[in-house]
């Protein structure tokens, strides 16, 4: 259970009900806590920030993912935030701070159109995007992967290693390291966010470099059998 500097037994109704939709080991409740904490040491630089709809929203962002698993063809950012918005109201919020929660959530994800227009909503943003960075969204990305099948990497018709930097190069970590973990701090809406997310973009280059070091090396290997 977190700790929150607000009406406690609002906000434990909210993470309760966070925790009862939360099936994702690459998107679990630490994941969760994570980007409350990131999110509310960002806000410290933002006084006007709304710090109940951040916290609410923060708890909320993904509890659509499990819909999107049980059908890919929803958007957890949309499906989610419909739900948080009708949950928020069935507790008593207010429709403004039930919508306003709604929009952050529904555009906090990179893989669709929506952009984040709120102090809000651009903080939580960069507060689940730095969870991709550094170790911490190494070992997310892997987690991801191994649950939706993708691999390391992939190999061409004639047997090379492809760099993962086009999208035909298919789902493997050499491509989410081109797609996303890569430059997520130029991504970024907020300054120390991006300051954050430089810090820890190191230990994402150097895995990439020495799984891919290994894995060209182990593909040159010549085969006499």
């Amino acid at each position: 259970m977190l700790f929150f500097p607000y009406d406690t037994s609002e906000y434990l109704l909210i993470e309760n009900f966070m925790l009862s939709m939360m099936h994702d080991s690459a998107h679990d409740v630490m994941h969760v806590y994570r980007v409350f904490k990131i999110a509310m040491h960002i806000a410290e630089r933002y006084e006007k920030a709304d710090r109940d709809v951040l916290a609410a929203a923060c708890l909320l962002h993904d509890i659509g993912r499990d819909a999107q698993f049980k059908d890919p063809e929803l958007d957890h950012a949309i499906d989610g935030a419909f739900e948080a918005e009708a949950f928020l109201l069935s507790i008593g919020w207010s429709g403004k701070k039930s919508s306003h929660v709604k929009d952050c959530i529904s555009s906090h994800r990179w893989r669709n159109d929506l952009v984040p227009d709120s102090i809000e909503a651009k903080i939580l943003f960069d507060a689940d995007k730095l969870d991709v960075c550094g170790a911490v969204g190494i070992a997310r990305t892997l987690m991801y992967l191994g649950k939706e099948n993708g691999l390391l990497y992939t190999l061409c018709e004639e047997g090379t290693v492809l760099s993962g930097k086009k999208r035909w190069h298919g789902d493997s970590f050499f491509r989410e390291y081109h797609r996303k973990l890569k430059d997520v701090d130029n991504r970024l809406f907020t300054k120390e966010a991006r300051h954050i997310a430089k810090k820890r973009k190191k230990a994402a280059r150097d895995f990439h470099k020495a799984l891919k070091n290994e894995v060209f090396w182990c593909n040159r290997i010549s085969m006499h059998i």
